[in-house]
């Protein structure tokens, strides 16, 4: 029961349901160069979802989408430097930008597990393995105070229907991995539109926002998965070995003890086999339990509705920088069931929301700190409606953002539409 206090704290203010009645520039000069392209398997053609790609003695960075797209904004001086396309499983490659310029799609080669390492080297069992992933992590990790621009996007969606956007840059005040001190965000720019009229009578609304994506960072925040006081709760073994940057990663799946009947998680942590550091992880909260998953989502709802979730998915990834890691990405896919007694259907609600880092640098300080605590958003806070931004198609100017997939391009173009007919 222990367990399940600590999850209702974190996920408490994640979904609040109600009654519907009607910092950092990211570059610094005005010449820039705009990048974009597709990331793709060199075999198949395939396109790579979020595959990172970094720009050489620099920290700026972005990801590709779920469509393989990327887009990149940088200094016009960055020119005669190259970007580093890194994915698990496949070999790093280094291209020069100028390249890149001109021939926008890259392909990855897959690469192979040497099987006589992993089976001399890795440790005698899985959770042997995660327990040190635990314990190394002040060694593994960035331990400085950072000050992180992100950027982030959330869509809520009636069935197939966008009924919400959230996008924003954001500043982000990341605190380190051996101390309890929380992160803390600042917004920078904001837009968002909300279609109430297709979300039915039902308020569905998002608390947090980015602090949402903080949160699946494993390796701040182990208590709202698993820390070493609590993997006796799961059950853990090796999957097939991986590569990333030439390094060698083992694959640990994970799930919960059989007779536990509390909402565990279940997936897989993607662990560097030199150092032990967590470099990537996907997995699931376990929702069978239909009463006691919903009370760790639903804040607030009418008494006459029935709302669970159905599925409830995460993923975080990590960059090193230096021989030290840090968060670099989260997604969050939320499905819902939502049933009115009384009617004969019901209806069916998804959130998903990503954030990306798109530049960093060390604090002046070990905590870095906002100055401007005006601006700071609250863990509580839902993102206000600023609907204007949609109209102006320079809107993130210089600041690096996720390439849009073909379904929010849909989206945004509606929303244009909409607001020029206002």
């Amino acid at each position: 029961m222990k367990r399940l206090v600590f999850l209702k704290y974190y996920f408490s203010f994640l979904l609040m349901f109600g009654m519907f009645v009607s910092g950092f520039s990211q570059i610094e000069n005005d010449s820039i160069v705009e990048i974009s392209g597709k990331i793709i398997d060199s075999k198949t053609n395939d396109p790579l979802v979020f595959a990172d790609l970094l720009v050489s003695n620099s920290n700026m960075a972005t990801i590709s989408n779920t469509e393989g797209n990327y887009l990149l904004k940088l200094p016009s001086d960055y020119i005669n430097r190259s970007i580093s396309i890194t994915y698990l499983g496949y070999a790093e490659k280094k291209i020069p930008i100028s390249t890149i310029i001109s021939n926008s799609t890259i392909s990855l080669d897959p690469t192979f597990t040497p099987l006589d390492e992993v089976n001399i080297s890795r440790p005698k069992s899985a959770e042997i393995l995660v327990r040190l992933m635990l314990e190394r992590k002040e060694e593994n990790y960035i331990e400085s105070g950072l000050e992180m621009t992100g950027f982030y996007r959330e869509t809520i969606k009636k069935r197939r229907q966008n009924a919400s956007l959230s996008e924003a840059v954001v500043s982000i005040y990341k605190q380190p991995n051996s101390t309890n001190r929380q992160d803390a965000v600042e917004v920078i720019k904001v837009r968002k539109t909300t279609n109430y009229s297709k979300l039915d009578t039902l308020a569905f609304k998002l608390q947090g926002g980015p602090f949402n994506n903080l949160y699946v960072d494993i390796m701040k925040y182990p208590q709202y998965i698993f820390n070493k006081d609590n993997l006796i709760h799961y059950d853990f073994s090796f999957d097939s070995s991986t590569i990333i940057n030439d390094q060698l990663v083992y694959v640990v799946n994970f799930k919960q003890k059989p007779e536990l009947q509390i909402p565990l998680y279940y997936g897989k942590l993607y662990i560097e086999s030199n150092n032990y550091a967590l470099t990537s992880a996907i997995y699931s909260l376990n929702v069978e339990n239909q009463d006691m998953a919903s009370e760790l989502f639903v804040k607030r709802k009418p008494r006459r509705v029935k709302v669970y979730p159905v599925e409830a998915n995460y993923r975080v990834n990590y960059r090193i920088s230096n021989g030290k890691w840090y968060y670099s990405y989260s997604n969050i896919l939320l499905t819902f069931k939502v049933n009115w007694k009384g009617r004969l259907f019901n209806n069916q609600y998804t959130l998903n929301s990503e954030m990306a880092i798109t530049n960093w640098n060390y604090a002046d300080e070990r905590y870095s700190r906002p100055e401007n605590k005006s601006g700071i958003l609250k863990p509580s806070s839902i993102l206000i409606d600023e609907a204007s931004g949609f109209l102006d198609t320079e809107f993130w100017g210089q600041y690096n953002i996720i390439e849009p997939e073909k379904s929010i391009e849909s989206a945004i173009k509606k929303i244009q539409k909409q607001l020029d007919k206002s």
